[in-house]
């Protein structure tokens, strides 16, 4: 089963790569990657984003720096701690994430448009199930690949203790 889902998510996989190809041709993928955390996690500080990221700080920093450069992210003072740097995008990424996601959708559309109601149907359902399944954490994900809960922490982290050693749970790393 494992192995006819992996053949047949190659497609969306296409569609979603054609889709960040075409709109965000600008950008790599590891700052798409970022200014999309920034979109989930408003006033997000440098350290989270380098952790969300896998990223070491020095390495989220200088691509922080080329996005703000660029005109994606805008830094300010965090509310609590002034030291502390809080990102959001602009919107002109704002405007580019938007602009990715009505590419997608036009490009599912075109490939559903294709496929019956019940197949629509059952893809949906499955698709929902799977991403519910993956959220409460009731199949362990493969190393190096946590899902993610809204919240941002690990589900299935192999590497991750039950605490961190601040006695707050780990925080989630993608790859």
């Amino acid at each position: 089963m494992a192995a006819a889902l992996d053949e047949a998510a190659g497609t969306l996989l296409a569609v979603w790569e054609a889709a960040r190809e075409r709109t965000t041709s600008r950008l790599s993928g590891a700052q798409l990657r970022a200014v999309m955390v920034v979109e989930q996690y408003d006033g997000i500080n440098l350290r989270r984003l380098a952790t969300l990221t896998d990223m070491l700080l020095s390495s989220a920093s200088r691509l922080c720096d080329r996005l703000v450069a660029a005109g994606m992210l805008e830094r300010e003072p965090g509310r609590y701690d002034r030291r502390e740097i809080a990102l959001h995008l602009t919107p002109q990424a704002t405007r580019i994430l938007a602009e990715l996601r009505a590419d997608r959708r036009h490009r599912l559309d075109r490939i559903l448009a294709g496929m019956s109601a019940e197949g629509r149907a059952a893809l949906l359902r499955g698709m929902r199930e799977f991403d519910e399944v993956g959220r409460r954490g009731e199949a362990a994900p493969a190393e190096g690949w946590p899902v993610l809960q809204p919240s941002g922490e690990r589900i299935g982290d192999p590497l991750a203790g039950p605490e961190s050693p601040g006695g707050e749970p780990p925080v989630a790393r993608t790859a």
